[in-house]
């Protein structure tokens, strides 16, 4: 019987920087049915409200909606991060709403939001902690649960391919900020429920395949060693 040779090293699940990095995003984004669950209820409170001025029917459009999602994923067993992400950005839309007496401002902390989303998401990049990068930490479970989210900040080729993607982030929120701003200045109602429509999962859809053509396209190798595609051991950290 002939000696059995050394076993041969087997390749990385994901071979390229590029390929992890699209794998960890896939588990972090909320996809379109999150974007909906988190948008339709705050909608529906803007265009009740503003065809009836009846509060208690526009908060009841938003309530129905936001019992529906939350059902059907109970039913499904999955989370409720999205529809609890709803119902907080409704019951501001609508404390601001109700405050003013002015439908268009139900949209100025969505504005200001998205501001605020820009800059930091700017800054993230230029002092190299880009945004994409810490969604990248957070769906590495095994290293969360070691307690080193950030390990994937020691291969300089993620840092530099995550800063990439989060400027595609700062184009988003410069969009939609540049166009509903001037719109909430306006007090044009009609247009910011489009535009929040428009520029909400429609928009994300765009980013995330300019994303993914990103990735698609780079193919910077990573190596079978390196730490980002080892396993954590969670017992010894």
């Amino acid at each position: 019987m002939a000696a059995e040779g050394p076993e041969p090293i087997a390749a990385p699940i994901h071979p390229t920087v590029e390929a992890l990095i699209r794998h960890r995003l896939g588990e972090a984004l909320g996809g379109l049915r999150g974007s909906l669950e988190a948008a339709m209820p705050m909608l529906a409170f803007v265009i009740v409200w503003s065809a009836t001025r009846e509060r208690n029917l526009a908060i009841g459009a938003a309530a129905g909606l936001t019992v529906a999602f939350a059902v059907t994923r109970l039913v499904q067993r999955q989370t409720l991060q999205y529809v609890l992400g709803g119902v907080f950005a409704t019951a501001l839309a609508a404390f601001f709403a109700l405050r003013s007496g002015n439908a268009e401002d139900a949209f100025l902390p969505g504005i200001l939001t998205s501001l605020a989303y820009l800059i930091g998401s700017l800054v993230s990049v230029l002092v190299r902690w880009p945004v994409v990068g810490l969604m990248v930490g957070v769906a590495d479970q095994a290293a969360v649960a070691a307690g080193d989210p950030f390990r994937w900040r020691r291969n300089a080729a993620a840092v530099r391919v995550c800063s990439r993607l989060t400027l595609v982030l700062v184009a988003v929120y410069a969009i939609r900020v540049g166009i509903m701003g001037p719109l909430y200045l306006a007090g044009n109602v009609a247009g910011l429920t489009i535009s929040k429509a428009v520029l909400g999962w429609p928009l994300w859809v765009g980013a995330v395949a300019v994303m993914g053509a990103m990735l698609l396209k780079g193919h910077t190798p990573i190596d079978p060693d390196d730490e980002l595609v080892q396993p954590v051991d969670v017992g010894r950290a």
